[in-house]
């Protein structure tokens, strides 16, 4: 027999050291670790990323200089960042710009991303600080630029505010003959298309006056850009064609498009943007696993059984479907409920969400059970490498998520995958763990740790495990 405490025995016990921990951000994927399917490829002949990153760098070059300049705090004082006279040219000087070189790069800047504008102050949002290093955090940033292109290139003045309406929402069937087309495509040729598209759009509102039919399905109505009522398009628009302009103009600013000779084409970034637009759309259309219409409860669940690349596919379809801000407060609402994997699987689709869920996310962080999750979140939304973002953790929350994983294992997995995520643990020791896990008052202590003494093979490890659950049960130390 030997006097050593129980304890002591165990830390000597090599067979009860745990192995090198592998990252958090593995552990909090133990529930879910599956084969993923590879991802669609692009069109053939599109450039690689990093090439594709440095066209996007080339075109909004300008917009990080300002942006830079902005977030260091050179704006004139008591002034709003780039919006008065004595700050803009206070910029230009700096950075040997014109007033409205100056005045496009905030533009571009804040559409892209780049700066967060809090009151008088400019802070530099995650993809400048990302912005030598990331090439996807750039290609973000260009296609925010992309999806904005009529706000960096405001409409002609005269236009009617309607009819600049229909032209951005029929642009991108316009940009999709671009890329089916591969090459040039004349322009009277995508005003053709754009005619089409914008009566479409207005039989759909039954705004256009249809020919007299006993079986017409909308009563006519009278439009002053249509001149004979009953054949409502042997004419186009006369706005429409300096519409067009603008359309392809605000593109060409924004580097998706090229203009010659009477021929729009597609550059390298357009048709790339073009094509992931297109890989949304079809997943927005069709929700493989039937949950679109689902609670977000319902939905998580059912994504619990996909793999990885079509769970994301599924929250994608879902968030599509419903306003965002309703959809990130649901998720939330389902993260703090009981079900620890409902918790997990709710963060992963807010991952989907991406900016707009930001403020939300980062308030919950404040509520201590979310608190882990959050701050995983928000660093991987700041350019950290997920398998690094668990360093912003202190030991406590990590722990603290340790057994919150291993709650939804137990609930969920098998117990060979609760075993996988004991070596999962920030501690190098069982007794440190289990010391840990005691103090760290997580709800389903007991459970994990018996569950885990059921599980686990070796009799003496079994027996300290139990003993900390009756511990934590009774109250004990």
């Amino acid at each position: 027999m030997t006097s050593r405490k129980p304890d002591e025995q165990l830390a000597r016990n090599s067979r009860l050291r745990l192995v090198r921990p592998r990252s958090l951000a593995t552990a909090r994927r133990a529930v879910t670790t599956r084969r993923t399917r590879p991802a669609p490829r692009p069109p053939e002949g599109t450039p690689a990323p990093a090439e594709l990153a440095r066209q996007a760098r080339a075109v909004l070059a300008d917009a990080v200089r300002v942006a830079r300049w902005a977030a260091a705090g050179h704006a004139a004082a008591g002034t709003a960042p780039l919006t008065g006279r004595a700050s803009l040219e206070q910029a230009a000087a700096a950075l040997e710009l014109t007033t409205l070189q100056v005045r496009a790069g905030w533009d571009r800047a804040r559409l892209a991303g780049l700066v967060e504008v809090h009151g008088d102050t400019v802070r530099p949002g995650w993809r400048l600080r990302a912005w030598d290093r990331d090439d996807m955090a750039v290609l973000r940033g260009w296609v925010a630029l992309f999806d904005a292109w009529s706000l960096a290139h405001p409409a002609p003045g005269a236009a009617a505010p309607a009819a600049v309406a229909e032209v951005v929402e029929a642009v991108p069937q316009v940009l999709s003959l671009l890329q089916l087309s591969a090459g040039p495509v004349a322009v009277p040729a995508l005003l053709d298309l754009l005619q089409q598209r914008v009566a479409e759009l207005r039989e759909e509102r039954c705004e256009v006056p249809l020919a007299r039919s006993e079986t017409a399905p909308c009563a006519a109505v009278p439009d002053a850009t249509v001149p004979d009522a009953t054949v409502p398009d042997a004419t186009p628009s006369p706005t429409l064609p300096s519409l067009l302009d603008w359309a392809m103009e605000g593109l060409r600013a924004v580097g998706a498009l090229t203009l010659d000779q009477g021929q729009a084409t597609l550059t390298p970034l357009g048709n790339w943007a073009v094509w992931v637009k297109l890989e949304q759309i079809c997943v927005a259309a069709q929700s493989p696993a039937g949950n679109i219409e689902q609670s977000a409860e319902d939905m998580l669940r059912g994504c619990a059984r996909l793999t990885p690349g079509p769970a994301r596919n599924e929250y994608r379809a879902w968030l599509a479907a419903r306003p965002v801000s309703s959809a990130v407060a649901e998720l939330l609402a389902v993260a703090r409920g009981e079900d620890a994997l409902l918790r997990g699987l709710a963060f992963e689709a807010l991952r989907a969400v991406g900016a707009p869920a930001e403020p939300d996310v980062r308030a919950a962080a404040d509520e201590s059970s979310l608190r882990p999750y959050a701050l995983l979140w928000l660093a991987e939304y700041e350019g950290v490498d997920p398998e690094d973002a668990a360093d912003v953790l202190t030991r406590e929350e990590a722990t603290w998520l340790w057994v919150d994983t291993a709650a939804a294992v137990t609930d969920h997995g098998e117990p060979q995958l609760l075993l996988r995520h004991l070596d999962s643990a920030v501690q190098n020791t069982v007794p440190a763990l289990l010391e840990e896990v005691r103090a760290g008052g997580h709800p389903r202590t007991v459970q994990v740790l018996v569950a885990l003494a059921a599980a686990h093979p070796d009799p003496a490890l079994a027996k300290a495990v139990r003993r900390a659950a009756f511990q934590v049960h009774t109250g004990g130390v």
